[in-house]
């Protein structure tokens, strides 16, 4: 949390190009220098409208780096929004998710696929026709959404009709997250529950 809001302020604030800083991951715990997935997600505070979103489902860099990255892509890159101002950074809260590695979810039949997914522990990846999309597992958790639900929600992330989950040519993977955030914005952090099996780490 600590390296997300501070690439969050480096990102809108005065200085050199956040970009041009180098990591600052010298002496965290090993985890931090392992490949990770990882989203960070910025709420307005209070109300908690989304303001930003953006990661890497994928263990492409080490968990320190990966999160210094999206949540300085997150205030300023997220397509959806324009860039965080520096005035927004007192009613912002950060959520930083930490992601397993996404698995096939099994597609022998739309019923099989239905009772592999649980809403609340898995997030999903949906990928066909040359586009994919990806919920966090916390969204069918706000949305109420039961595992069909999340299933169409991640099709029409991907900009997919909802029933394209259905069709054989299209993958879906599940995978898990541990998530924390701020209760206030730079206030205390809490690990957020979720239905998960087990740590990621």
């Amino acid at each position: 949390m600590r390296l997300a809001r501070e690439a969050v302020e480096r990102a809108v604030g005065p200085g050199p190009s956040p970009r041009s800083l180098a990591p600052e991951t010298e002496g965290l715990p090993r985890l931090f220098h392992e490949p990770r997935g990882v989203f960070v997600t910025l709420k307005q505070y209070p109300g908690g409208e989304l303001r930003g979103c953006i990661g890497y489902p994928l263990p492409i860099l080490p968990l320190g780096k990966a999160i210094q990255d999206v949540a300085l892509a997150a205030a300023l890159e997220d397509p959806r929004f324009p860039p965080v101002a520096r005035d927004e950074l007192d009613a912002l809260v950060v959520e930083v998710s930490v992601l397993t590695v996404p698995q096939a979810v099994p597609s022998t039949s739309p019923e099989t696929t239905i009772a592999a997914i649980r809403p609340g522990r898995d997030g999903l990846i949906v990928d066909g026709y040359g586009q994919s999309g990806l919920l966090l597992p916390q969204v069918a958790t706000e949305q109420g959404w039961d595992a069909e639900q999340l299933l169409e929600g991640t099709c029409e992330k991907a900009g997919l009709p909802s029933v394209a989950w259905r069709d054989p040519r299209v993958r879906v993977r599940r995978f898990e997250a541990e998530v924390f955030g701020e209760q206030r914005p730079k206030g205390p952090v809490v690990r957020e529950p979720t239905e998960a099996s087990g740590p990621v780490a």
